[in-house]
């Protein structure tokens, strides 16, 4: 396509052209969950953004190399360096086996991103298969760049230039979230490697050159992202919790280890929290929704999909059930157009859909702004000058970079039943052919008593919805 692509980034906080390093192979890197638990649907917001942007690169012809790392180890209780493994924690609460809670976490994960169409990406590779090279790192740099503690080794973030220029600590207050801890020359100085204290039960833990223990969590992706997209790559990725401390680390490590003030990464690109009304939502919090939850009350995955390309991925995106209801709404009326025009079959237009293909190249280079995208697909659909055959097939330039899979997607698939409801689609089916019937017949009385039936086992009948949907579960 050929508008430019526009990217916000991070490091300047400005909007700068993509350039990549190597237009034969686009390299990102995107941090990937912490599989202690399962992953909320704010967690899953980071991935559909991170989906959004590989499939608006793919589209573009930028041949694509996408590591996604797991972290199943290292990651405590505090993103801001301080407290327990939350992997050891989750096995001393559940009294499991810690490998096998980052196995059932892990896959859960996946199946998530199956649920949301989000694409896999080209590697998952897991912390704990890369302890040797976390070890050799911290070798390396601990010369010029770390000290000691009883309970482990720490980087000293005084010796690498503008530290924390990620995050504007200064400025932003990213440091008020660090916490002092005795002994660190630094208050945002961070572990590199946690040394196990005498007589505590880890499941995980290695011999090193600062005693048996753990790596600290942000050494990780320092090491995978090196390994298998080399010391420069064009993008990395993640939630903006990580743009003030997490990915300053990463950073503070890369220029450590490469002894100049390089960053890693070109770009640093960060997608804004979740939010509900009362604030943003978090597993510390206790309460939190997974993509199961809305399954379970009904809602087909990609409708939390719609809800998230609804917003700008840089913007905070408000969850409530009423928002998510009318992005499902959205969905079903251009599943409903989509399959119009298929029935319609072969037709004949006088317009081009050409300059539908270029707005939405235009909206999606403008810093992957769906919310500018998605009304142009309504447009396309509706424009009857084009004919069916022709938007159908804009609709698959569309489809490739929304991932809403509106070329494949059925009423049917989208009729998802609660957890609770007591009825299959059969049955609805016979009682709704029975109210037909009646309601032909001028048996109103029936015709009621049926609506009753249905209601009573948590059936809607939507007389008179625009979108003729029949039914809905409730």
């Amino acid at each position: 396509m050929t508008t430019p692509l526009v990217l916000y980034n991070s490091l300047s906080r400005s909007l700068e052209e993509f350039r990549p390093l190597d237009p034969a192979n686009v390299r990102v890197y995107s941090c990937g969950p912490t599989v202690y638990h399962y992953a909320h649907i704010g967690n899953l917001r980071a991935y559909v953004f991170t989906d959004t942007l590989s499939r608006v690169l793919t589209w573009k012809g930028f041949p694509l190399t996408h590591v996604i790392n797991i972290t199943d180890v290292g990651h405590l209780t505090s993103d801001a360096d301080t407290g327990d493994d939350k992997m050891e924690a989750r096995a001393r609460e559940t009294g499991q086996d810690i490998w096998s809670i980052a196995a059932h976490y892990t896959d859960a994960f996946k199946r998530n991103l199956e649920d949301l169409n989000i694409r896999q990406p080209s590697r998952f590779p897991l912390a704990t298969d890369h302890i040797d090279g976390m070890i050799d790192w911290g070798t390396a740099i601990e010369a010029k760049h770390c000290y000691r503690l009883p309970d482990g080794l720490y980087f000293d973030t005084s010796t690498v230039p503008d530290y924390g220029s990620l995050a504007r600590a200064a400025t932003d207050e990213g440091e008020s979230r660090i916490e002092p801890t005795e002994g660190k020359r630094n208050a945002a100085d961070f572990a590199i490697w946690r040394t196990s204290a005498p007589g505590e039960n880890r499941q995980m833990e290695w011999d090193s050159p600062w005693g048996r223990g753990a790596p600290g969590w942000h050494l990780e992706c320092s090491v995978m992202s090196r390994q298998y997209l080399g010391p420069r790559f064009d993008i990395h990725t993640g939630g903006i919790d990580h743009r003030e401390i997490h990915h300053p680390n990463e950073i503070a490590q890369n220029q450590a280890l490469s002894g100049t003030p390089d960053t890693g990464a070109t770009f640093w690109m960060h997608n804004n929290f979740l939010v509900q009304r009362s604030g943003k939502m978090s597993k510390s919090q206790g309460e939190f929704l997974t993509l199961q939850a809305l399954i379970d009350r009904g809602f087909h995955p990609l409708a939390y999909r719609m809800l998230c390309l609804q917003a700008h991925y840089r913007s905070e995106l408000d969850f409530s059930w009423d928002n998510l209801a009318a992005a499902a709404t959205r969905l079903k009326r251009l599943v409903q157009t989509v399959a119009a025009l298929r029935d319609r079959g072969e037709g004949k237009g006088a317009a081009s859909a050409d300059p539908y293909r270029e707005r939405l190249d235009a909206a999606l280079s403008d810093d992957l702004n769906t919310p500018r995208a998605l009304p142009v697909l309504d447009e396309l659909l509706a424009d009857k000058k084009v004919s069916p055959q022709d938007r159908l097939a804009a609709l698959g330039d569309f489809d490739a970079v929304l991932g809403l899979d509106l070329l494949t997607l059925t009423r049917e698939a989208l009729r998802v039943r609660p957890k609770d409801a007591t009825i299959d689609e059969a049955g609805i089916a016979e009682r709704l052919a029975l109210r037909r019937e009646a309601r032909a017949n001028k048996d109103y009385a029936r015709s009621d008593a049926i609506r009753d039936e249905l209601a009573a086992q948590g059936v809607e009948v939507m007389d008179g919805d625009p979108l003729g949907w029949d039914w809905k579960v409730i």
